[in-house]
């Protein structure tokens, strides 16, 4: 249940349409009783009268003024310090303040579970910063570099895949198929396919030339054959390099190696001399939309193979091709990084790490040297 995939952020849009649609309801509610009223007493309806227009503003300004999210009569089932007055003590503690998520569990509980640092929480939440006491481990600050979806409609995606061969689920015969891929969008079973695996690559070559939102995240179950699409608002994903799955023509890039390559740094560091409204600006967005960076969320992550830096990278390729990677003695250099062992079995890498102190949060990067204990 702690798993980090399952769960997802209310930011201020989601909350503020919750709160403007309670508030819209009850103003059609308002004008249907004056509406009843006006033809019980045969009145002239005003519509000036039957809506009164402190309603919305001020049933606003209460939830924002208190932090009660919700009804001002039902104070007591609303969810209280959603709006909070922002940190200024410094600037470090403003962004602090601005990246920090709440889990809903009565501070008193003495569930030990939902406190603890889960392995999905890698990369998307610090491990460090995290308050004492009653709150510990349930209030948590994400990571740099991390994301939340906004949410894009699924619609094109499940109309594509229909065009695709996808079998609607109205039409599915179990017994025809018995071991064709149950397909879910976000959570919901829409159809099955025969051919999986050239779905699959076909969906995410379409999310990494940026045809479907980077946002969207695809989940190839293998074994238990499903394929899942996420494309909700409120999952936390953090951003990766992406490795090219296929010999690429077109780059002519080899199978194996990183997509981001010298030009796209060059261009990077071309930018320094262009406005940010400049035509030829490539920055960040620049990098995503040329496919070198990838945006996994914690369900996706489960199905890629992450590689720590680019030189374990190099290794891995070297010693497939068949050279031997001379040991680590350990008396060269002892500030160096300490790298993680080959893994023999592994079979290929998706993706690669940017940097490894993208682990922790705004306040604990500020530390110096976090990785070198006392």
């Amino acid at each position: 249940r702690d798993h980090f995939g399952k769960k997802r952020l209310d930011l201020a849009g989601p909350l503020l349409a919750k709160l403007f649609r309670g508030i819209v309801r009850k103003m059609t509610q308002e004008l249907m009783n004056n509406l009843k009223r006006c033809i019980d007493q045969g009145k002239h309806f005003d519509l000036r009268v039957a809506i009164r227009h402190q309603t919305l503003t001020n049933a606003l300004k209460y939830s924002l003024a208190t932090g009660n999210w919700g009804d001002q009569k039902k104070a007591m089932s609303s969810t209280a310090g959603v709006s909070q007055v922002l940190n200024r003590y410094t600037f470090a503690s403003t962004l602090s303040h601005l990246r920090r998520t709440n889990t809903p569990i009565g501070r008193d509980g003495k569930l030990a579970k939902p406190r603890q640092l889960h392995n999905t929480h890698w990369g998307l939440v610090c491990p460090a910063e995290t308050p004492e006491g009653q709150a510990c481990g349930l209030v948590k600050n994400l990571s740099l570099m991390c994301y939340v979806s906004v949410g894009t409609p699924a619609e094109p995606i499940i109309e594509f895949m229909i065009a695709r061969n996808m079998e609607v689920l109205e039409e599915y015969e179990p017994l025809r198929y018995p071991n064709a891929t149950k397909i879910f969008v976000n959570g919901t079973w829409v159809g099955v396919h025969q051919d999986p695996k050239h779905l699959v690559s076909l969906v995410q070559g379409l999310r990494r030339k940026g045809v479907i939102q980077s946002e969207v995240s695809l989940v190839r179950d293998i074994r238990d054959r499903e394929f899942k699409i996420f494309s909700d608002a409120g999952r936390v994903m953090r951003p990766l390099f992406a490795i090219e799955q296929e010999d690429n023509p077109e780059t002519g890039l080899a199978k194996g190696s990183l997509v981001l390559t010298k030009e796209h740094i060059q261009r990077l560091e071309a930018d320094e001399e262009l406005a940010r409204d400049d035509p030829n600006y490539f920055g960040w967005d620049g990098v995503c939309a040329a496919g070198a960076v990838d945006y996994l969320d914690a369900e996706e992550e489960e199905t890629a193979m992450i590689c720590m830096t680019p030189e374990d990278l190099e290794n891995y390729r070297l010693q497939k091709a068949g050279y031997q990677i001379p040991e680590e003695t350990g008396d060269e250099d002892l500030n160096k990084r300490v790298k993680t062992k080959l893994n023999p079995t592994t079979h290929m890498y998706t993706h690669c790490e940017i940097h490894p102190s993208m682990l922790l949060g705004v306040c604990a990067s500020i530390i110096p040297f976090p990785d070198h204990n006392q």
